[in-house]
């Protein structure tokens, strides 16, 4: 490593050295196997042969940028859904991918050295390139929320790249659809507007927030339009006392977090370091949490009763906004089906136009100050950056001073939406009538602040030891947790460049990137997620992690900066210098500086164990108390002999006495103490242990009676397989439906059984009716004549004897031919 770039790890980091050169494989056999190695060692980083033409890349191009712009680079990201990290090739404008994963050291270097988790890299990686001429040189990158898309942010050009919509694969490199978003505004060629920042939204992986040197903030759909934003709000405070616009401009902004409105909230940072609030803001089309946006719409009925006029009409527009932009929320449709997420359709109010809240001010708890709502921070230089996080239940915002310092603040209140009637938002309307883009300006109204300003301070004056009530929708507050001064050297301020970036893991501690190095922040105060430092604590904490030395030709220590979250529960940071060298850094050391809070509610009443608040105090991580010994030249003539010698000989050893034997002893109690407390920890774990293994005999005694439960039920199913196969085999299981033949058939039968089968029943009984009379009549003739004779021949009657013998043979075939068919029928509908 050149000593431009020398670096110093405070904690026993690893630093990526000369990964060597690398053996370069044929495209044939790239494809075959992929081969581990550790990520500082991959063969994309180092001052190898093969890289030193586009190491030079990376720092002409980082060297430009810097001193044009001034402005500081990121060219890594980080996709934590699929353990990747892309690195864009400044030179070749071109991106690779390294698939990343996590594993234990060896058991060598476990017990020889300090135990760090190896974070390794496949080579070879993944080379995605544009497939259009990128003119704008790209300072930053970063992916959207789902990893599918990755920007490319420049000062005069934004550039997408769509990474799964490729179009051709060629010298192992594989183009990715690239496009332009805004080329006709932020092209140098036409109106030269410059880009501060581009961010993701965070509830929409196709809409990304761009504000300009315009004051302009602009919310891009990707899915629908490339050149023209789908909302633009034109950030116009009222100035006041302010007459120099030039200098009072927005520089940065974030989106809110997770408490109620600020889901739909943007925080603005102004070149005074001000804060101003746009609420709400919501992209057309992404989705929400139904149960996040049933909070808020609860939250916004309660302004309705309030005695101010203006609170109740921004009552209203709420409720009014939230019912338009989320229909279901009114529909009886959605109590009855199962509906977890909601989309958010277009709309804006006619009559109203969002309002700019701020600026934010101190809550100052009965303090007089002449103008009550302008911010005064106390700060020297200007900002230069900004970062929001949500911490629980607390919303903190961070600024960054040219100067060194860094600006914590916690706001007191939530979010709140805010409307200013009389101007009315421009809007664009596609053919179907709906809307498609929004224009607004945005106004800040100073004398509605003033009168809100007298009411908070009134009711704070009536509290007399009570917690009052403040109203609703009064101004925001801002509480001020701690100023942290990173002390860097007179060298490194005059083109001081200062990054802020969260941690992924562990959201009380962030970072901030200098020229100096990086540093890490950690908060330890927090008013409302019971984080309250006993008297006399620090609120907050400093731990340098890396430092450079300052070069004039790179001011900035790393071009590549990502936090990344291990497999183990520990974040690590990657880093990538301007010489193209890669720096890995585990953050386990420094878990131990975060404030351990003990619930004494929950301590069981017999228990007599005593808390230990901390491993180590933070007196002794601290070190002990440098003794400064005076410059001067006195000291040297002074002979060991002489009085005046052996009095100051006998006084700096009294003083390093008292600072470094006093610091040694403290040392060793504490130790005392942290093996006793160790050894309580191991008593635990070992009754814990003893608790397991019990669990796990009982399991093996139930294993046997769950395995003749598992075995008697296949037997089970057998016997339910073998009975269905009995049923299988039934006619009625290969049943098929009537032909047309079958069913005219079935018909006629239907016909004669109704209507033949009838006439023949008839027929027969009219019959026998007619031989019974016949018979009778004949029967009284022969008795009223004695002598008369038979005039009946016998071969007549012997004929009808005969006939209705036929006739009944015929009427008993009849019926057997109607059984039949009766029983075919049955048959065939069965």
């Amino acid at each position: 490593m050149s000593s431009s770039s020398r670096i110093d790890s405070r904690m026993n980091g690893r630093t990526g050295g000369d990964g060597g050169s690398p053996r370069r494989s044929s495209p044939a056999s790239l494809k075959k196997t992929l081969e581990w190695v550790a990520l500082e060692k991959h063969p994309i980083f180092g001052n190898s042969n093969s890289n030193s033409s586009r190491s030079t890349a990376i720092i002409a191009a980082s060297g430009t940028t810097s001193s044009s712009s001034n402005v500081l680079q990121n060219l890594l990201a980080w996709d934590a859904g699929s353990s990747r990290l892309y690195l864009w090739d400044a030179g070749s404008q071109c991106v690779h991918r390294l698939a990343m994963r996590f594993r234990d050291p060896d058991p060598v270097s476990r017990s020889t050295s300090f135990s760090a988790v190896v974070v390794e890299a496949a080579f070879p990686s993944e080379i995605f390139s544009t497939d259009i001429d990128i003119q704008a040189t790209v300072h930053d990158i970063s992916l959207n929320t789902d990893g599918s898309t990755l920007l490319l942010t420049g000062s005069e050009g934004l550039s997408v790249m769509h990474l799964y919509e490729r179009t051709y694969s060629f010298d192992g490199k594989i183009s990715c659809r690239t496009v332009l978003v805004g080329s006709r505004l932020f092209s140098s060629n036409n109106n030269g507007l410059r880009i501060l920042q581009a961010t993701w939204h965070p509830y929409s992986s196709n809409h990304l927030g761009v504000l300009s040197s315009d004051s302009v903030l602009r919310l891009f759909d990707l899915s629908s339009d490339l050149e023209r934003a789908e909302q633009e709000f034109y950030l116009q405070p009222e100035l006041g006392r302010i007459q120099n616009t030039v200098s009072f401009c927005p520089i940065a902004f974030s989106f809110g977090g997770q408490h109620l409105w600020e889901r739909f909230s943007v925080f603005i940072l102004y070149s005074n370091g001000s804060l101003y609030i746009l609420c709400p803001i919501v992209p057309f089309g992404s989705f929400f949490s139904l149960m996040h946006v049933k909070e808020i719409y609860k939250d916004a009925h309660v302004g309705l009763d309030s005695s101010n006029p203006t609170v109740a009409r921004n009552s209203g527009l709420a409720i009014t906004w939230l019912e338009a932009t989320f229909p279901e929320l009114v529909e009886r449709k959605m109590e009855e089906e199962s509906v977890f997420l909601l989309r958010a359709h277009p709309y804006t109010p006619i009559e109203a136009s969002l309002a700019l809240q701020g600026p934010l001010v101190y809550a100052s708890y009965g303090e007089k100050t002449d103008e009550p709502y302008v911010s005064v921070t106390g700060c020297e230089g200007k900002p230069v950056n900004f970062l929001y996080c949500s911490i629980g239940k607390d919303s903190v915002v961070v600024i960054a001073w040219s100067s060194g310092l860094l600006q914590i603040d916690a706001l007191v209140d939530e979010a709140q939406p805010l409307w200013k009637a009389g101007i009315s938002p421009h809007l664009r309307v596609g053919t179907s009538g709906n809307i498609e883009g929004v224009a607004v300006i945005c106004q800040s109204d100073l004398e509605e602040s003033a009168r809100s300003h007298k009411r908070l301070e009134h009711e704070l004056a009536n509290m007399q030891g009570a917690s009052a009530a403040v109203s609703y929708r009064d101004p925001l507050l801002l509480l001020k947790l701690a100023i942290v001064d990173l002390s860097l050297p007179k060298n490194a301020l005059n083109r001081c460049l200062l990054s802020l970036f969260p941690d992924p893991l562990v959201s009380e501690r962030f970072y901030c990137l200098h020229s100096g190095g990086v540093d890490m922040i950690i908060i330890h105060c927090l008013p409302f997620s019971n984080m309250i430092p006993e008297m006399g604590a620090a609120t907050s904490s400093v731990c340098p992690i890396i430092t450079t030395s300052h070069s004039e030709s790179s001011p900035q220590a790393l071009c590549g900066f990502a936090v990344v979250a291990d497999s183990y529960g520990h974040s690590q940071f990657v880093g990538v210098t301007p010489t193209n060298e890669c720096l890995v850094l585990e953050m386990k050391g420094w878990n131990e500086m975060l404030p351990c809070h003990f619930d004494l509610d929950m301590k069981p009443s017999g228990s007599t164990e005593t808390l230990i608040s901390d491993l180590l105090s933070k007196e002794l991580l601290s070190g002990p108390k440098a003794i400064i010994i005076p410059p001067s030249t006195s000291l040297r003539s002074l002979a060991p002999d002489s009085i005046e010698g052996r009095s100051t000989l006998h006084h700096y050893i009294k003083l390093f006495h008292e600072n470094y034997v006093e610091y040694a002893h403290k040392v060793y109690i504490e130790l005392e103490q942290h093996g006793e407390y160790v050894k309580t920890i191991t008593d635990t774990q070992l009754k814990r242990l003893k608790e397991v293994e019990q669990c796990l005999s009982k399991l093996e005694k139930n294993e046997k009676g769950v395995e003749e439960r598992i075995s008697r039920a296949f037997k089970v199913y057998e016997l339910l397989e073998q009975r269905l196969k009995n049923f299988e085999v039934l006619p009625a299981a290969n049943k098929k439906p009537l032909s047309n033949a079958e069913r005219e058939f079935n018909a006629d039968l239907d016909r004669i059984t109704e209507l033949e089968l009838d006439e023949f029943h008839s027929a027969i009984d009219a019959l026998n009716i007619r031989l019974k009379r016949y018979l009778q009549t004949s029967g009284v003739s022969l008795l009223g004549s004695g002598r008369r004779k038979n005039y009946v021949p016998n071969d007549q009657i012997s004929q009808l004897k005969s006939a209705l013998g036929l006739l009944s043979n015929i009427n008993s075939e009849n019926v057997k031919k109607v059984k039949l068919i009766e029983d075919g029928l049955d048959s065939q509908q069965e």
